[in-house]
């Protein structure tokens, strides 16, 4: 990824990098020579995969920035203190997210206000915040972390599916609109990933990759001209076959294969 020893994009920013896909992107990136600003609400947290960076001798800075996503016009004081600092990031990655399974007997609007506050219009408001930057200096790329759950409603996921889903139609929207502007917009799709909140799953998790190996695919797809980073191929290929069946074949499958 280094041409002539320069880092395809010397100064990275990555939300909700203290844990999981985040957290090994980073190091991923800072091994091969990216400075790499990580956000979380948690300090000492992101110091550690500072830390980690750091003895392992890697080429690029891990930089921590304690922030809320959530919280309005974090994400533009976030870019301004970047900027005063260094400069607008070539690279932008928003990874912050959540995830709460919801049963049937567990509907709730707050589950869903919550994940479609943190998974849907964080990503919003940060998009918000960089774009205009980024277009006016003709260049930049920037990558939102959805999920293969937003391609069709798989149980307990009722409420995380659908804030994933929001995410990558309004990618969809924009991507358009940014065509010819110098600035790369792309989504990242990935299966289960053993994280924090994969753990709270209740059932067994087809294709579950490590960290980082999900970084290990989303730092090749950010390579790529592709809009769509997806992985792993395996499980890709069956919810793609998935979402192509009709309702009735689709729900009796789904119903069958998970036991709900």
């Amino acid at each position: 990824m280094n041409i002539n020893g320069i880092p395809r994009w010397p100064l990275v920013w990555i939300t909700g990098a203290g844990t999981g896909i985040g957290r090994a992107t980073a190091l991923r990136l800072a091994e091969q020579g990216s400075d790499v600003v990580i956000s979380g609400r948690r300090r000492e947290i992101l110091q550690q995969v500072a830390d980690d960076a750091r003895k392992a001798g890697y080429i690029g800075r891990i930089l921590p920035l304690e922030m809320d996503v959530t919280q309005p016009g974090a994400n533009q004081r976030a870019l301004d203190w970047i900027e005063a600092q260094w400069r607008l990031p070539d690279l932008v990655v928003f990874n912050a997210g959540n995830h709460t399974p919801m049963t049937l007997d567990e509907l709730s609007v707050e589950t869903c206000r919550s994940l479609m506050d943190i998974n849907f219009l964080a990503v919003m408001a940060g998009l918000e915040a960089v774009l205009p930057r980024m277009r006016k200096r003709g260049h930049g790329q920037v990558a939102c972390v959805a999920s293969l759950a937003s391609y069709r409603g798989l149980p307990t996921a009722a409420a995380y599916g659908a804030s994933k889903a929001a995410l990558v139609n309004a990618c969809e929207a924009l991507a358009v609109e940014l065509q010819g502007s110098g600035v790369q917009l792309q989504v990242v799709n990935p299966g289960f990933v053993r994280t924090p909140l994969t753990d709270q799953n209740p059932f067994d998790m087809p294709q579950l990759i490590s960290p980082e190996e999900a970084a290990y695919q989303l730092v090749k797809g950010l390579g790529s001209r592709r809009f769509e980073i997806r992985f792993p191929s395996a499980f890709v290929r069956t919810l793609a076959l998935l979402r192509m069946l009709p309702y009735g074949l689709y729900f009796k499958l789904i119903k069958r294969s998970t036991g709900f």
